[in-house]
This record gives C-alpha cells, sequence and structure tokens, in this order.
C-alpha cells in the first residue's frame, strides 16, 4: 500500500479540517480553535462561531465528499465507464425531483406528523432508487456506455422540467426554500440534523469497504467475476442500494452537489497510479472528504463568502477533471 499518498490525504484533511473552522468572515485563532473544540474557550462567542456553526459544516462537508465520491466510483465500476456519477447519470436529479414534491407540497406531508428531514431525506432516496432502476433497465438493454450516458442525461432533463412546472405551481414561501436548497451548500445542517445526514453516510461508506474484492472482479466483467464465485447480481443489487442511499441523503441534505462524485474517483486513481479497490476506494473515500473542505473553504472564504455558489467551485474541479478522462482514453480501469 502506498503508505505516502495516504499519508499526505490525512495531513491535508486535517490541515483543511482546522482551516475550515479558524477562516471565514470572523477569523479564529488556531488556539481558540482547540479550546473551542474541547470546550474550554472562555470566549461565547468563539464557542458559536467554532462549534455551533463551523464544526458542523465541517463535519457536513466531509460526509458528503465522502458519499458522493464512494457513489461514484461505484457507478464507475459497475457499469465500467469513467463518465458515470450521480450527477452524470441522472441520480442527483432524481433525488432533486422527489425533494421537490416534498418541499413543494409541505402542507400534505405534514399532516403525517412525522419529522421533516426523515420525509425530505426518504424521498431523495427513493427518488435516487427510481432513476437507478431505469439507468440499470437500459444498460442491460443497450450495453453501450455512450448511450447510457445519454439516457442519463435526457433522465436529468425530464426531471429538471417536471421540477419547473411544481416551482410554477407552489407558493413562495415553499418556493424560496426550495431555490435555497437547489444551489448546494453544506452550511445548512445544523449540530442537531447532522445525524440525520452521518448514519446513512457512514453505513453506506461501511458497505462499500466490504464490497472492494468483489468489485476488483467486477472490474474484468461480470463473466469473470462469476467464474471467481462472485453473485453478480447479488453485488449489482448492493451497489444499487449503497449508492441510492449515499447519493440521495447527501442530497436531501445539501442540494445538487456537481462533480464531486465523478471527479474524484480519477484524481484518487491518479494520485495512487492504481485501480485496485483495496487501496482505490479508502483513498477515495479521503480525497473526496479533502476536496470537500477545500471548495467550501473557497466559498467561504473572506471577502467571497455569499457570492460564490459551491457548485462553481466544484465545476471548476470537476470539468478540467473530466476532460482529462476523456483525453486518456480507456486507461482508467487501471489508473495508468
Amino acid at each position: 500500500m502506498r503508505t505516502g499518498a495516504f499519508a499526505l490525504l490525512l495531513v491535508l484533511l486535517g490541515l483543511l479540517f482546522l482551516a475550515h473552522l479558524a477562516i471565514g468572515s470572523v477569523r479564529v485563532p488556531l488556539v481558540e480553535v482547540f479550546a473551542g473544540l474541547f470546550g474550554t474557550t472562555k470566549d461565547p462567542a468563539h464557542a458559536l462561531i467554532v462549534g455551533g456553526v463551523r464544526l458542523p459544516q465541517a463535519l457536513t462537508a466531509m460526509l458528503a465528499g465522502a458519499g458522493l465520491a464512494t457513489s461514484g466510483l461505484l457507478m464507475q465500476t459497475l457499469f465500467r465507464n469513467p463518465l458515470a456519477g450521480p450527477s452524470v447519470l441522472g441520480i442527483g436529479s432524481g433525488a432533486g425531483l422527489a425533494v421537490a414534491v416534498v418541499m413543494l407540497a409541505g402542507p400534505f406531508w405534514r399532516s403525517w406528523g412525522l419529522p421533516a428531514d426523515l420525509v425530505i431525506e426518504g424521498a431523495a432516496i427513493a427518488g435516487a432508487f427510481a432513476v437507478l432502476a431505469i439507468i440499470l433497465f437500459a444498460d442491460r438493454r443497450v450495453q453501450d456506455g455512450i448511450t447510457l450516458l445519454i439516457v442519463g442525461l435526457m433522465l436529468g432533463y425530464l426531471c429538471a422540467a417536471l421540477v419547473s412546472f411544481l416551482e410554477v405551481a407552489s407558493d413562495s414561501a415553499a418556493l424560496k426554500g426550495f431555490v435555497l436548497w437547489g444551489m448546494g451548500s453544506f452550511a445548512q445542517v445544523t449540530t442537531e440534523r447532522l445525524p440525520w445526514l452521518a448514519v446513512p453516510v457512514l453505513v453506506g461508506t461501511l458497505a462499500a469497504l466490504r464490497l472492494v474484492k468483489p468489485l476488483n472482479a467486477l472490474l474484468l466483467g461480470e463473466a469473470y467475476a462469476h467464474s471467481l464465485g462472485t453473485r453478480v447480481n447479488r453485488l449489482r443489487t448492493g451497489l444499487i442500494l449503497i449508492t441510492g442511499v449515499l447519493a440521495g441523503t447527501v442530497t436531501a441534505f445539501c442540494g445538487p452537489i456537481a462533480f464531486l462524485g465523478l471527479a474524484t474517483p480519477h484524481v484518487a486513481r491518479a494520485l495512487l497510479g492504481t485501480g485496485d479497490h483495496t487501496r482505490l476506494l479508502p483513498a477515495t473515500l479521503l480525497m473526496g472528504a479533502v476536496l470537500a473542505l477545500a471548495c467550501d473553504l473557497v466559498v467561504r472564504w473572506p471577502g467571497l463568502a455569499g457570492r460564490v455558489p459551491l457548485n462553481a467551485v466544484t465545476s471548476l474541479l470537476g470539468a478540467p477533471v473530466v476532460v482529462w478522462v476523456l483525453l486518456r482514453g480507456r486507461n482508467w480501469v487501471r489508473g495508468t
């Protein structure tokens, strides 16, 4: 295992985490950051900024980045397509459509007496599953990566069109909340809401880590994986369930985040120089958390706060990676 690469990622993660807590519209000295983390600060303003605002946002960015990166890697392996990802295949759009139905039809589901976060999260996961089922069906029918991407893009456009109709029919208060959600942000998850995000993401990533050997076999084709004793159909179902939970949960709480799920696995492959999932999947998890923290730090940088949307920063990161992958050709599987 390339311990140097993992050490680098861990160091970057730690530095970005501390920078995330210290830097913002109000700068907090590192001494006060540590004091705020351990509850020993005597400044109530610093305690509120570090523990009540920035810590939940930093943890949200790490969880969201890891979850989206994992779902992207699983989709790229399952469909053997370097451009597969939650946003490109329309998975995020399906989750977004389901969230739109819930948020823009608030009076209906509020009569059920269920927690709002539970309803939104469940709807987003269901929407992600629905699109994944269509994508899987299309994959078995067409057996062509480019056509599959086109199907995913068309599903995304269809979901966007349906959302537009819902927006027209909704009241102004619900519409404002949905528009703010649709801009994408790691700042909407408070300490109280964090467990609703953390538990599904942690369960999904741990489940993915248990599948590293079958994923390696799947890289060489379904027939080869089956000859090694892998239950391919069961594996497909498991990957779809994990991806739906990860992409749906992150989308529910953070909105549609572009390119992190698509680009991060390729950055991790380039860093490690391998497609072996025993190393690639943990590196992708860490890389997703690192890139999400870095993008959110740019968004929150003094002078830029509130002016640059998160998706603009993630697109600046992801678009060049996609072009680089296309120019590399078919070497993406082995990471060479």
